[in-house]
């Protein structure tokens, strides 16, 4: 019996529920304000409330997958476990030292990361492993089990063991660890052969840290999060997406919360590629706007692309080297802070500013009556008539326009402009903040964004894909059916991904095949272990090989793929750095069916009409609002208009022509 899927995607604002029915193809959804005391909260109520309301039998659920925020939000907030370091004797300022390179050069009052382990816990030990891997002084087990007690006395329940060279020879790391953990049993170890087993000391120990920082409270969470679930008569695994869009069990999440950094944007690149592949060619800007961020990915080829390491937490949004460097994959996107959330305020020389700054779900926007009182994209967003305020979130939210009113009113004195003219302010620079780094993505690629069609999901997306389209020259924009979740539905087609890294260092003139595929076997099967332990058919994995290569002295190293194997001659053995192996395999559910409209649905699609702000347009002009699960496939109608759904609203601008597809996009075509 195929069953039911659950698909959970918490973020900053909105908790997105989407649950896939495998026999008849429907589903059901549900959007809830993120609980940040307790995330878990806002997970069962509503995961209930979709039981509920689709009078749902619990025990028919076989699979449930999962994205959050929440590791990503302890760490820009720093409030992550206390955690110690225990590293070589020497280098213990590697996490302040960094490159010793300024992120901005003449910036005189340049703010770098502050480290997430103070000094003080930071305790070195004698040992020393040399750069082949042999042993230059033995690990002193009495000095380990002396740092640790110490680090466990300061009140540290988590600690790193970063050790020189530990990825050509990881034994005194995996000494130091056995050590640790039988002494200290309720203390989490990280050690860095675990995490980031490959070269250069200051990202492998980045990476560790941030690891050991989240670990504890991975633990607890996935824990609370497990019982919940089964607390509600849910039997199926719980199942975690990974940064590198791939999915994983709850005990590897538990060991390496790292690799889920970056788990909700993930799941919406996946879900921009699985829902625009019929209408794009394979080539798609991915646009997630939800109540707190936008997230940009670019698909080509129906695979949206990957990088090998990130940057978290950066003190300048688009800066490189102002953040902390993790080494892991990932699905390569940028994230900035433009969502519905985001809040506009006036500068000191009387400019109007949007975002980063976030009102969140806590105290929300002003119109969420929730405590809030500062004007935001969402206020905007009310008073231009985009969104309805007797439908907002599926009726999910109460909305009070007044208060919107109110704080947008306060805004309009101190920069010279009426209301309406400071709500489009407002809605025109969050647009030009996603556009701008949009191009800057594109352009770092080398790619023309005239060849790819945008891809707008998230509950703010769809509102502000027409505008965004515009600024970059896209002639293209498409919306998918339940557009407001589409991260939680990306959870429920993702496969399952295992990532392992190792360096080789292997030389071109003196390279040897068999040592190559004897590296990469070994990777291999570390890899399909972890698959086993998931649950999966291994003889349904495919594995990808690639390699970091550069020339003797060069400074920098390209990611590349190789041929499947095996080696035994000199075809494979270029310069390479370090090596790489990705093994997926589907998951059992992961059958997840795009359906299109089935036909004309009883009743007028039109809702009614009601005044929209276009200034192209003269102003505010009648605009139609249509019922999106009213439409037909070959519906098509021209803006000015209004598409409504639950958890979404798609603005159609002006000259704009919007196609319902055949997939069950809707393809809005803009004028040139």
């Amino acid at each position: 019996m195929p069953g039911y899927s659950l698909g959970i995607d918490i973020g900053g604002t909105f908790t997105d529920i989407v649950v896939y029915d495998h026999d008849t193809g429907r589903q059901w959804s549900r959007k809830v304000l993120t609980t940040h005391d307790d995330p878990s909260r806002a997970v069962a109520s509503g995961v209930a409330a979709v039981l509920n309301g689709g009078r749902l039998e619990p025990s028919r659920f076989t699979r449930v997958v999962h994205a959050t925020t929440l590791f990503t939000n302890a760490l820009i907030e720093r409030t992550g476990a206390p955690t110690g370091l225990l590293t070589t004797a020497g280098f213990a300022d590697t996490l302040e030292i960094g490159r010793e390179r300024k992120y901005e050069l003449y910036d005189l009052n340049i703010a770098k990361p502050e480290p997430l382990v103070a000094r003080h816990r930071r305790l070195e030990v004698a040992e020393r492993t040399k750069a082949d891997g042999s042993v230059a002084r033995r690990l002193d087990r009495q000095e380990v089990a002396a740092r640790a007690a110490e680090l466990v006395k300061a009140g540290v329940t988590s600690i790193a063991v970063v050790f020189l060279h530990a990825y050509a020879n990881p034994k005194h790391e995996a000494e130091a660890a056995r050590i640790i953990a039988k002494r200290h049993p309720r203390i989490a170890v990280t050690a860095s052969h675990e995490v980031a087993p490959e070269i250069r000391e200051f990202e492998r120990a980045s990476t560790t840290v941030v690891n050991a920082y989240m670990k504890p409270l991975a633990h607890r969470y996935l824990d609370v999060m497990a019982r919940g679930l089964a607390a509600l008569g849910i039997p199926a695994p719980l199942l975690l997406m990974c940064s590198s869009g791939g999915l994983t069990h709850v005990a590897e999440a538990q060991r390496t919360p790292v690799q889920m950094l970056e788990s909700g944007p993930a799941a919406g690149a996946l879900a921009a590629a699985f829902f625009g592949r019929p209408d794009s060619g394979g080539n798609l800007l991915a646009f997630d706007m939800g109540g707190t961020t936008a997230k940009l990915s670019l698909v080509d080829g129906g695979e949206p692309l990957t990088a090998y390491s990130f940057e978290a937490a950066r003190q300048k949004r688009f800066i490189e080297g102002s953040g902390l460097p993790i080494r892991i994959s990932t699905i390569e996107l940028i994230e900035i802070g433009a969502g519905g959330g985001s809040i506009a305020e006036v500068s000191e020389i009387g400019l109007l500013n949007v975002g980063p700054r976030s009102a969140g779900s806590q105290p929300g926007p002003a119109s969420y009556s929730l405590g809030g009182t500062e004007a935001t994209v969402t206020d905007a967003d009310f008073l231009l008539g985009y969104l309805n305020p007797g439908y907002f979130a599926g009726g999910e939210v109460k909305v009070d326009m007044d208060a919107a009113r109110a704080a947008i009113g306060r805004l309009a004195p101190r920069v010279g402009l009426s209301p309406t003219q400071v709500a489009w302010g407002i809605h025109d620079i969050v647009n030009e903040n996603m556009a701008s780094a949009a191009r800057v993505h594109i352009a770092e690629r080398g790619r023309d964004p005239r060849g790819y069609a945008l891809l707008s999901t998230g509950g703010a997306g769809p509102v502000h894909a027409y505008g965004v389209a515009g600024k970059l020259g896209l002639a293209r924009v498409i919306c998918p059916p339940s557009a407001g979740v589409a991260s939680a539905l990306g959870l429920l087609v993702a496969p399952a991904r295992v990532d392992r890294v190792a360096t080789v260092g292997l030389r071109l003139d003196r390279g040897s095949g068999a040592a190559l595929e004897t590296a990469f076997r070994g990777l291999e099967d570390e890899a399909r272990a972890v698959m086993a332990d998931t649950g999966l058919t291994l003889e349904t994995a495919t594995v990808r090989r690639l390699a970091d290569g550069r020339f003797m002295g060069q400074g920098f190293d390209l990611v590349v793929t190789l041929p499947d194997g095996p080696y035994d001659g000199g075809e494979a053995t270029r310069q390479q750095l370090n090596i790489r192996v990705a093994v997926r395999a589907p998951v059992a559910g992961g059958d997840v069916a795009l359906r299109g409209p089935r036909g004309r649905a009883a009743g007028d699609p039109v809702k009614g009409r009601r005044p929209a702000y276009f200034p192209q347009a003269g102003g505010f002009v009648e605009t139609t609002v249509y019922d999106r699960y009213r439409l037909a496939a070959g519906d098509e109608f021209t803006g000015p208009a209004v598409v409504e759904e639950e958890g979404s609203t798609l603005v159609v601008g002006p000259g704009a022509t919007a196609r319902v597809a055949p997939s069950g996009n809707i393809v809005m075509t803009l004028a040139r």
